[in-house]
């Protein structure tokens, strides 16, 4: 399992995001602290608190998350 932040900070970005993981061939999840939701779900994205750094999770291979990264750099928290 590999973990990183993002902020998701209107809903373009939430749709941009899913439109990523959905290309991928592995599952993503993201959560807020209290509550981990499908990464390519947009209803259940709002069951987050966007007004804060949210954690992707994935279980994939170093080049799969390597390319994660890749896809997702312009929304990740350094």
């Amino acid at each position: 399992m590999r973990e990183f932040q993002i902020r998701l900070q209107c809903v373009q970005d939430v749709q941009e995001f899913i439109a990523l993981v959905t290309t991928l061939p592995f599952g993503v999840t993201i959560g807020d602290g209290y509550h981990w939701v499908n990464g390519s779900c947009f209803m259940e994205m709002f069951c987050l608190d966007l007004s804060r750094p949210l954690a992707v999770r994935a279980s994939c291979t170093d080049d799969g998350y390597d390319h994660l990264l890749r896809l997702t750099g312009k929304f990740r928290v350094l």
